[in-house]
């Protein structure tokens, strides 16, 4: 019995394996690509985080969507990209758990991706700390507009904080500059 699992094992690893480097193939155009020894880390801290979040996987890994939804992203260089990866599914698996898992992969995702991207500027400790805590949170306590926007444009109705205009900003800058 223990050798059946072990193969099984062994069978899903290579298949992880092989699925990154077919997504090398599409994110090389962004720059970007995982060494064999950098996807090897990748699914060894995969299955770390699945085991500390008491979390299984059925079917496909989450690595090639987090991959697909991120490698475009402004913010992610080839001198971070696996250690980026690895962090986004510790959170991924995290804020899974924290929203009592109501939020679809592809929810989470697109949250993520967002705000990322828009107010947490490539900050993985702002994503964490604040917005997806923000959002979980709210989750936890019955909100479920995200629902229908796929959890895209759900941050702002929970961010504290004021944010700063980008135009203001730029008229600004050039006054100073030109003056």
């Amino acid at each position: 019995m223990n050798n059946i699992i072990e193969n099984l094992k062994v069978l899903k690893r290579k298949q992880e394996m092989q699925t990154l480097a077919m997504c090398n193939k599409k994110t090389s155009s962004f720059g970007l690509s995982l060494s064999p020894k950098q996807a090897e880390m990748l699914i060894d801290s995969k299955n770390n985080s699945l085991k500390k979040y008491k979390r299984i996987e059925l079917g496909n890994s989450i690595l090639e969507s987090l991959i697909d939804t991120f490698c475009d992203s402004q913010y992610i260089y080839q001198s971070n990209y696996s250690e980026t990866l690895i962090q986004l599914q510790e959170i991924f698996y995290e804020f899974k758990n924290e929203s009592l898992d109501r939020l679809t992969d592809s929810e989470l995702l697109t949250f993520m991706k967002e705000q990322y991207e828009t107010v947490c500027f490539g900050d993985i400790n702002y994503l964490e700390g604040t917005c997806l805590d923000r959002f979980a949170t709210a989750i936890k306590a019955g909100y479920r507009q995200y629902e229908e926007s796929g959890g895209k444009g759900e941050y702002e109705q929970f961010s504290e904080e004021q944010r700063w205009d980008k135009n203001l900003y730029l008229s600004v800058l050039k006054d100073l500059c030109w003056d």
